[in-house]
């Protein structure tokens, strides 16, 4: 299958030392968190709950889930999570030696300067010589400084709204395609935005992400 289908805007990830890094597949969704510290108050009397004091604003984070795969070439899908772990590592290309900052690109999106604050890795498939060709990695950026974007909400930059569809007994990508789309052959963008290695192993229950690119849908 072609995970590169044309027409799909690429996620990515931008360190300031390598420039983008772009997400072979597009994520399905990432989750977005923010904390700020308030402090109780204590007054005389008796009270319900105390009065709180605002402290100060709590560094955002973003956390998104990554399908990694090179089944189709057959390299070491290591090639492709040594540059997910080069952003963990100190670089003496500073001043103060320290790991770079990035940001997470989609289309118009721009998330605020980061760095990374965790990175977990699951290898979840060999050949037969024991070389890993697909990986899931959940990454986890951690707001760097104080900046407006923190507080900027995706969707109001997000270039193409989407549906979303539970895939039901017996259905399959191309006709889910047909139903949103009119255009069965649209099957293979539906798997790159959800994630879908394995168009074939779709299961009922599935929450799939329906892009509204165009097309004329069969059904709303």
């Amino acid at each position: 299958m072609d995970t590169r289908a044309q027409g799909i805007t690429k996620a990515a990830i931008v360190s300031e030392i390598d420039g983008d890094i772009p997400c072979q597949f597009n994520p399905a969704s990432f989750s977005f968190s923010k904390q700020n510290s308030w402090k109780e108050v204590q007054g005389k009397g008796i009270k319900d709950a105390p009065t709180l004091r605002f402290l100060s604003g709590g560094s955002a984070s973003i956390t998104l889930d990554l399908t990694l795969d090179s089944t189709d070439t057959g390299t070491p899908i290591t090639e492709e999570t040594d540059k997910l772990l080069k952003l963990m590592k100190v670089s003496s290309d500073f001043p103060s030696p320290r790991p770079p900052s990035c940001h997470l690109k989609w289309g118009s999106y721009q998330s605020f300067k980061a760095v990374v604050k965790s990175l977990d890795l699951k290898y979840t498939y060999f050949a037969s010589d024991g070389t890993p060709l697909r990986a899931q990695a959940r990454l986890t950026l951690m707001q760097l400084e104080d900046d407006p974007k923190a507080l900027q909400n995706p969707t109001s930059s997000t270039p193409r709204p989407h549906r979303v569809h539970v895939s039901l007994p017996g259905e399959t990508l191309d006709r889910i395609a047909w139903r949103y789309y009119g255009d069965a052959s649209r099957w293979r963008e539906l798997a790159e935005v959800n994630g879908i290695v394995d168009p074939l192993g779709l299961q009922p229950g599935m929450t799939l992400v329906v892009p509204a690119t165009g097309g004329t849908p069969h059904a709303r």
